[in-house]
């Protein structure tokens, strides 16, 4: 399994390239932040705010978001 997140508040940050496979970022802040490019394969984003993220280039193959 991958890092551990759980309700983290990441607004604003600087992800851009980072390797989030199989992190569980169950029910994190990630307002505005910049994911562009991440590695978020396989990863729990159940309750995510997204609100204003970047995911653009973002590889969200087998990430679980409902």
């Amino acid at each position: 399994r991958g890092a551990t997140l759980i309700g983290a508040d990441l607004s604003g940050a600087n992800l851009s390239c980072a390797t989030l496979t199989d992190a569980d970022l169950t029910g994190a802040k990630l307002t505005g932040a910049d994911l562009t490019g991440a590695k978020l394969t396989g990863a729990d984003l159940i309750g995510v705010d997204l609100s204003s993220a970047n995911l653009r280039d973002a590889d969200l193959t087998d990430a679980e978001l409902d």
